[in-house]
């Protein structure tokens, strides 16, 4: 039993098996299940909020914990922080940013209301899809926050990339601001999807 705890793959795999057995118990018990909108819609928002816990918790990670206080840790020590801790957290930082933004517009799609989301719902009017529509455009703009900002400027911060120390430097402020900028919208957009999907 506790083997499964010896590795995070091991859990990992534990947890989706167990998932999957879940699933197959609730759709049986309700009497099967069609491969229909309803059963892709439901796949696709439960992916949807699996890779978001993981970006905005790699999010608020960065900006509550290892932003404050990386001054307070001993220069010997973060090496290990730079070399091994960071570039693991930014690894599934972006790709669940870029899947994040993915499996909503999907999700969109599937639920029939990405084009109305997309442009605030201005023609219906539907309030749901106005407040859905701000959602998505705050993840995407935070999505190519970190993609086309903080992304390439954190190589230059821990030296994956070389340059200059004045580079390194400015490079640095830029990944603190456009982290924060994305603290900011984080909790709009959050509101604005929940609001959309669950008030209206």
């Amino acid at each position: 039993m506790f083997k499964i705890f010896s590795s995070l793959s091991k859990t990992i795999h534990s947890s989706i098996a167990l998932t999957i057995i879940l699933f197959l118990i609730l759709f049986f018990l309700n009497g099967g299940f069609v491969f229909d909108n309803f059963f892709w819609s439901s796949l696709c928002k439960f992916v949807h909020v699996i890779v978001a816990i993981m970006w905005i918790g790699s999010l608020w990670f960065l900006n509550f914990v290892q932003i404050p206080n990386m001054s307070k840790i001993p220069d010997d020590q973060k090496v290990g922080m730079n070399n091994v801790i960071l570039p693991a957290t930014l690894f599934y930082f972006r790709w669940a940013a870029f899947l994040t933004v993915l499996s909503g517009l999907i999700l969109a799609l599937i639920d029939g209301y990405l084009y109305d989301a997309m442009t605030l719902s201005i023609k219906s009017g539907i309030l749901k899809n106005t407040a859905v529509g701000i959602g998505l455009w705050l993840g995407l703009i935070m999505a190519l926050n970190v993609w086309l900002i903080i992304w390439p400027n954190q190589k230059r911060s821990l030296g994956i990339v070389e340059c200059e120390q004045e580079v390194k430097e400015n490079s640095e402020k830029k990944v603190i601001i456009f982290s924060r900028l994305n603290l900011l919208l984080s909790i709009p957009m959050l509101f604005s999807i929940v609001t959309g999907q669950n008030l209206y």
